[in-house]
């Protein structure tokens, strides 16, 4: 019981912190990378999200829930417009799992997972921007001056925090 209780808490509390990571890395970096013409893009609620699914089994935390209401909150405070993430988030849950049931459970097919969920955060936030006029970017422009330095940045933070969220969740889950 104590165990499940850890994760059930210690989920939650993750989440928010990466949250706010988002936007304190986002200053925290030089402003040329993350304005025009290169905009790379922060998902760190993604990863977390991501790493959810990773290890989650065998408690089963509630993640289509818990990725709208991260993607509520990060549409309402990072972008201003609500009903974009609070429906990709959720999307990029139930992409994560289809992937995962297809792939091995290891370091390298979760990058190649978290690279398909990076892509598809970015192409279908595009889209939905483009839906509601905020931007007029080609897609040209979002693949060359957004998608490669967001993927390189998110791929990084990946290999970096891969390991110690591995052990956090296995000391949640004990």
């Amino acid at each position: 019981m104590l165990r499940v209780t850890r994760l059930r808490y210690g989920f939650p509390i993750g989440l928010f912190l990466f949250f706010f990571l988002d936007g304190i890395l986002g200053e925290a970096f030089p402003k040329e990378l993350f304005h025009y013409p290169y905009a790379m893009s922060s998902y760190l609620v993604v990863l977390w999200l991501v790493f959810a699914v990773f290890f989650e089994d065998p408690i089963q935390i509630p993640l289509g829930v818990w990725a709208a209401v991260a993607g509520g909150l990060f549409d309402l405070y990072y972008t201003g417009i609500f009903g974009i993430f609070v429906f990709v988030f959720p999307i990029v849950v139930i992409l994560t799992r289809a992937c995962y049931r297809a792939f091995p459970v290891n370091f390298l097919s979760g990058l190649l997972v978290y690279f398909i969920d990076i892509t598809v955060v970015s192409i279908l936030s595009y889209f939905g921007n483009l839906f509601v006029h905020t931007t007029s970017a080609s897609l040209t422009d979002l693949f060359v001056y957004s998608l490669a330095p967001t993927l390189a940045y998110n791929l990084a933070a990946y290999v970096i925090l891969y390991f110690p969220i591995q052990r956090l969740y296995n000391y949640l889950k004990s």
